[in-house]
């Protein structure tokens, strides 16, 4: 894909979260589900992990390679003509100015990257450490000349047992990512507790990304939370893995 183009892709990403609250990226894992959502209307696109891993028989959780990731990013990408942005975990043991050229080449304009690191015993990042990383990504980007978005997802909701006793700690993370250059911010795992949206959504002005199931979550109720972007993860894989399920019963043997 040529320079301009990208460019034009991420300058449309960014415009997009100004004018949509909240704005819904459809997470897509190949090019017939990318094309569906496309075709379906939605402006932009993020690419998941998990449901990629889930499609080319792999495992989550960086169970692919760098390259091989980059590669079938690159066919989803060029199978539509609207900016997708693209979940890289951790980073897949990569510097930030080589996740962000790789990144770049094949056309993303966006990105997701957590503080869980697979790559190394799946530890966390320290709050300063996932800031750095952030802002290596975001020096990165403005060197390569191409806004590309960042989304900084913490998982310390998702590892602890109980949520609401991580939250100050969260919220920490959540301000470092923002002053790192973090475009949005990413608390996992508490889409459905509507006190913990609340308290970070309040903590930080960039937006919140709140993970939804396409089926069993309503638009209606993170708009008044105040969610500014909706990605859905596994979960409309999952849906439509549930609806196949139920069409093909009746043909079982």
């Amino acid at each position: 894909m040529d320079f301009q183009t990208v460019v034009a892709r991420a300058e449309r990403l960014q415009h997009l979260h100004a004018a949509d609250t909240p704005l819904v990226l459809p997470t897509v894992w190949d090019a017939w589900s990318a094309r569906t959502a496309a075709d379906a209307g939605f402006p932009a696109l993020t690419v998941g992990s998990h449901p990629l891993a889930n499609s080319r028989g792999a495992d989550d959780h960086e169970g692919q390679t760098f390259e091989e990731v980059i590669a079938a990013v690159k066919r989803i990408i060029a199978a539509v003509d609207v900016p997708v942005s693209v979940d890289l975990e951790a980073g897949y043991g990569q510097k930030p100015a080589d996740l962000i050229a790789a990144l770049i080449e094949v056309g993303g304009v966006g990105l997701n990257i957590e503080d869980t690191v697979h790559s190394d015993g799946g530890r966390v990042r320290s709050t300063q450490e996932h800031a750095d990383y952030i802002a290596g990504l975001r020096a990165a980007a403005d060197d390569a000349g191409v806004p590309v978005w960042v989304n900084g997802r913490t998982d310390l909701f998702l590892h602890a047992q109980d949520p609401s006793s991580v939250l100050d700690e969260a919220i920490e993370r959540l301000r470092a990512m923002e002053q790192a250059g973090a475009d949005s911010v990413y608390p996992v795992k508490i889409q459905d507790n509507d006190e913990l949206l609340t308290a970070v959504i309040g903590a930080v002005t960039v937006p919140v990304n709140s993970t939804a199931h396409p089926v069993k979550h309503d638009l209606a109720r993170f708009r008044r939370l105040g969610v500014r972007r909706i990605t859905y993860g596994p979960l409309l894989q999952l849906a439509i893995t549930d609806a196949m399920k139920e069409m093909l019963g009746p043909w079982t043997p």
